[in-house]
């Protein structure tokens, strides 16, 4: 559709005035949550990080993320 606003097909020039992010500094906010994804921190990573690095790796991991059987039977 781009493309075609470009070669002057069609123009839509549109009214935001109504619209809920009228003159709101979107990009601001785009950028803070950006900044926050990038430097999220998830503590299980450290876990699987560690494990990989063990010699009985699969055996680490294991621990880390039980099966979901063995979660069934402590709900019992």
């Amino acid at each position: 559709m781009l493309w075609m606003k470009h070669r002057g097909i069609i123009s839509v020039d549109w009214d935001t005035s109504r619209s809920a992010t009228h003159e709101v500094d979107t990009e601001a906010a785009h950028s803070v949550a950006k900044a926050e994804y990038n430097t999220l921190h998830l503590p299980v990573m450290d876990l699987v990080t560690a494990a990989l690095q063990s010699e009985d790796f699969v055996a680490q991991l294991k621990e880390v993320f039980p099966d979901e059987e063995d979660d069934d039977e402590d709900l019992d």
